[in-house]
């Protein structure tokens, strides 16, 4: 293949994480067998071959349904069309897995950023005390009011 048919880009523009694949490779392997290391280039080169015809058969389908974005049940289309029909169930149950644990990822990220340990007084508290060092930064170094100094002003505040 020349290098410049991967969609007119040359073949360092199209490749993958050389590192990555090699340890993709290694690890579907017994401890014992090595590679060469032109044995490695070459299962890359098949591997950026192989996502680029899935990716333009993809794109078939996805023309074909007048959509414009390519969307999993494209892919999974593509992989019968091509003949890879006998991997759809494992590439789907693939799919799930990844939006499960992406979906368990960015749940947690929510909870982590919630801020859901602090009741609203205590985060109001926090506030303050950011804003007085703040401001003693600003003013050269005047002393900052200590947490129990600022809930007894809010009291007051409040009060008042």
């Amino acid at each position: 293949m020349d290098p410049m048919d991967i969609v007119g880009k040359s073949k360092e523009d199209a490749s993958l994480p050389k590192a990555t694949m090699t340890k993709i490779i290694k690890e579907m392997l017994p401890a014992d067998v090595r590679v060469a290391r032109d044995a490695q280039d070459l299962l890359i080169e098949c591997c950026v071959e192989f996502i680029n015809l899935i990716s333009s058969e993809s794109n078939e389908v996805c023309n074909k349904e007048d959509k414009r974005t390519i969307a999993p049940e494209h892919v999974l289309k593509a992989l019968q069309v091509l003949g890879f029909g006998e991997y759809v169930e494992e590439v789907y149950a693939a799919y799930e897995q990844h939006k499960y644990e992406t979906m368990q990822d960015s749940q947690r990220s929510v909870k982590m950023n919630s801020g859901a340990e602090m009741t609203e007084e205590e985060a109001a508290a926090e506030q303050q005390r950011m804003f007085a060092e703040a401001r003693a930064r600003m003013n050269g170094g005047v002393s900052v009011p200590q947490p129990e100094q600022l809930e007894e002003t809010q009291q007051t505040n409040l009060q008042s």
